[in-house]
């Protein structure tokens, strides 16, 4: 009796599996609320290299579909008007008043050896952060974010 020789196509399939374990496992465990004190209901902020300054009070919002930058912000990054392109569709705000944004820029975040460029809509409205990251650099990344933990995590080499 002769051993049966797979096709090729399940040797492909094989090492696809493989990779897939290889890969890192990103998540979350009791350990990584140690500092944290619960119960808590905190959004989840954090610093970003964002133009190639560092940006406290960054949201992170894995609700939000669009990366939105405010004015304080836009100003502070020595940003000029000529820098925006066009962006005519409206926001709504947490207060749920419309905004016309004053346009868009494409910037650089900067995130450990990782660079992904984004898209920030730029809004004259207040608000106690400087930017809100949202879905398109979340997922650029791989990043898992959790608010209960506090934290972001990311793939990363090594």
């Amino acid at each position: 009796m002769s051993a049966a020789r797979l096709p090729a196509e399940h040797d492909d399939q094989e090492s696809k599996k493989a990779k897939k374990i290889a890969s890192p496992l990103l998540g979350f465990s009791d350990e990584d609320k140690v500092r944290i004190i619960q119960p808590h209901d905190d959004a989840l902020v954090v610093t970003l290299r964002i133009g190639g300054y560092d940006v406290k009070r960054v949201l992170v919002d894995q609700g939000s579909a669009v990366e939105v930058m405010y004015s304080d912000l836009y100003k502070g990054l020595n940003l000029r008007p000529e820098d925006l392109t066009a962006y005519d569709s409206p926001l709504v705000s947490f207060e749920g008043k419309t905004i016309t944004p004053r346009g868009q820029i494409r910037l650089l975040i900067q995130t450990g050896s990782d660079v992904v460029e984004v898209d920030f809509i730029i809004v004259d409205a207040y608000s106690p952060y400087t930017a809100i990251i949202a879905r398109p650099w979340l997922h650029a990344l791989g990043v898992v974010s959790s608010t209960l933990h506090q934290n972001v995590k990311y793939p990363f080499e090594g």
